[in-house]
């Protein structure tokens, strides 16, 4: 894959942005990788990859280089050096190394051990910060969590053959009835979560039936095709067309807000074909 002519100047627009944080690649100079929104490491490398970027372009391998040298040896990845280690974070920055054609790598198998051996009762992931108290919702594990930890494990051989993955898309499948904000970080159902955001970077409608269509487990349930059949009729003949972008992504060309975007509809049409096998 490489980049389309139209979206050379996203390319050149991002990368502008690599030193904005005080060091190379997005990053701060003690390596936060999740600093400066949306131009952090963490995401800058995924819009690239996003606008077709190879994977052994010279600033991803680096960023690899970078991202690996925050794992731990339990699998944990440590995007910050001050604070916790979350698996919000350990997902985000194992995803974006999968989509460099990481997964087999011996230290990203650790990763998929660490996730399927902190997993929570209700099948989901949790992030342990209550930042809203400790009301009976946060009982619940977080569906961002999980959404994002489903994405990496989809990079995984057996991801449709294993009974603890089915537990965790039943999770996300039952946050589609309750709705209601829950876990710590209080994740909900609501308007904000049924507005069309792209690129892929937080819980919403688009993102959750992206992930899901890569589950048999989730293909036939009427959960999953009620919120496809919701994110169908958002559909503008046939394209996806972006309803809400972070505000310094909004004037490149791949993510335009309220117009229709090639990229998020290879997404759609990706789902579409997933549901089919």
């Amino acid at each position: 894959m490489s980049v389309e002519q139209k979206y050379l100047s996203d390319v050149d627009s991002i990368l502008s942005h690599r030193y904005d944080n005080g060091a190379d690649y997005w990053t701060t100079a003690d390596h936060k990788f999740l600093k400066g929104a949306p131009y952090t490491t963490l995401e800058s490398a995924l819009y690239l990859l996003e606008l077709g970027v190879p994977s052994d372009d010279e600033v991803l391998k680096n960023v690899a280089e970078l991202i690996f040298s925050s794992w731990k040896e339990d699998g944990r990845f440590k995007t910050s050096p001050t604070g916790g280690i979350y698996p919000c974070h350990t997902a985000l920055a194992a995803n974006i190394l999968c989509r460099m054609g990481y997964f087999d790598d011996d230290r990203l198998k650790k990763t998929f051990a660490y996730f399927l051996g902190t997993q929570q009762e209700d099948g989901g992931w949790k992030c342990d910060k209550y930042s809203f108290g400790r009301g009976e919702e946060t009982e619940y594990s977080t569906p961002y969590t999980t959404l994002v930890a489903l994405d990496l494990f989809r990079y995984s051989p057996n991801h449709n053959n294993d009974t603890r993955l089915d537990k965790a898309v039943d999770f996300l499948l039952e946050h589609w009835v309750i709705r209601k904000p829950i876990s710590p970080c209080h994740y909900g159902i609501g308007s904000l979560f049924m507005q069309i955001e792209y690129p892929f970077r937080g819980y919403n409608l688009f993102y959750y039936v992206y992930v899901l269509a890569f589950y048999d487990r989730a293909k036939k349930d009427e959960r999953f095709l009620e919120a496809l059949k919701a994110l169908e009729l958002k559909t503008v003949n046939g394209k996806i067309p972006v309803e809400r972008v972070v505000p310094k992504l909004a004037k490149l060309n791949f993510c335009k807000k309220d117009k229709t975007s090639d990229l998020a509809t290879r997404r759609y049409q990706e789902i579409l074909q997933n549901i089919v096998k």
